[in-house]
């Protein structure tokens, strides 16, 4: 516990004091292209917020903004680069949650967020949807909690993977609500959406853009959004919050930059990327993919990597994962 709260304290000081400069230095940046490493393969969500928010910050700032894809390692080769990158503004991490509230609470990995990453601003974050097959008779996430405990252990539901978002939503629900199911992993989200269609699984808690196609077709059932109350984009799927408190698990992709990144950089880029996603064209691009805007400040940033921190140990805990 001391360890998590040294972290936590070593990422609010990184956002409040990068190291200071003035007015002058975040007006003569950028110089030059700037870097921006997404931490997986090109077409994902991740990778397409990256390239709509590097656009509009090129626009703004008069250089390109670049977009590098370094995948591997679940994002931690991306987070690694980023960490050892010169604090100059020059190279900035569009991170996706996983690599700074998960990665570190499962394996060993060569960055430290508290200490490797000053937080900028976050571009979006979603929901997990838990959808079940079409021949799951439940239409409620009660009914579908009593279908589960009549058939303990018979119950298989999937994830993108050991220690995945979607793997660690699903242990926690089935904790909460002291369900005994199969984990079936796959290798990425689609994957994981495609066998719960086919009928391979009974369960999966997903992304709304993996989700929703299955949705329309008939071949998967919405039950319920992994918030502590009802989400805008789908005000009809109750929350899992409203039937265990303090149930919500999200997952976001924003800026980062290396720690020591003059605190004037930060703040105009936070500043612009705020402005950028409040545009209604960005709006209705993200929430086309079930994302929702956010555009916050770092110090917002922080507080929601605190906030959500101990969730996610309360889910790795209740996946059985061991740190490796």
């Amino acid at each position: 516990m001391r360890i998590v709260m040294s972290c936590l304290r070593g990422l609010c000081a990184a956002a409040a004091t990068a190291l200071p400069a003035g007015g002058a230095q975040a007006q003569s940046w950028p110089q030059r292209p700037v870097q921006v490493i997404v931490p997986f393969a090109p077409g994902g969500s991740t990778d397409l917020q990256a390239r709509v928010v590097a656009t509009r910050l090129a626009d703004a700032l008069a250089q390109p903004f670049v977009v590098e894809n370094r995948t591997g390692a679940g994002g931690a080769i991306a987070a690694d680069l980023v960490a050892r990158a010169p604090a100059d503004g020059y190279t900035l991490f569009f991170a996706a949650s996983p690599q700074i509230s998960v990665l570190p609470l499962v394996r060993s990995v060569g960055y430290v967020p508290a200490r490797d990453f000053v937080p900028i601003s976050i571009v979006g974050m979603n929901p997990f949807v838990l959808g079940v097959q079409a021949s799951v008779p439940a239409r409620t996430v009660q009914e579908f909690i009593e279908y589960v405990r009549g058939r303990p252990g018979q119950v298989a539901y999937a994830s993108g993977g050991e220690g995945s978002m979607s793997h660690l939503s699903s242990a926690l629900f089935a904790a909460r609500a002291g369900l005994n199911m199969t984990h079936v992993p796959y290798k990425g989200g689609a994957l994981a959406a495609q066998a719960l269609a086919a009928g391979q699984v009974q369960m999966y808690f997903g992304n709304p853009s993996e989700l929703m196609p299955f949705s329309q077709s008939g071949k998967i059932r919405l039950l319920a959004v992994s918030l502590d109350g009802r989400w805008a984009q789908r005000p009809d799927l109750p929350a899992l919050g409203e039937l265990f408190p303090g149930y919500r698990t999200t997952t976001w992709n924003g800026f980062l930059a290396p720690a020591a990144t003059p605190r004037s950089i930060v703040e105009r880029l936070a500043k612009e990327v705020a402005r950028i996603v409040r545009d209604p064209a960005v709006v209705e691009s993200l929430q086309k993919i079930g994302i929702d805007p956010v555009g916050d400040s770092p110090e917002q940033f922080v507080e929601l990597i605190r906030t959500e921190t101990p969730l996610w140990r309360e889910a790795v805990h209740a996946a059985g994962i061991e740190k490796e």
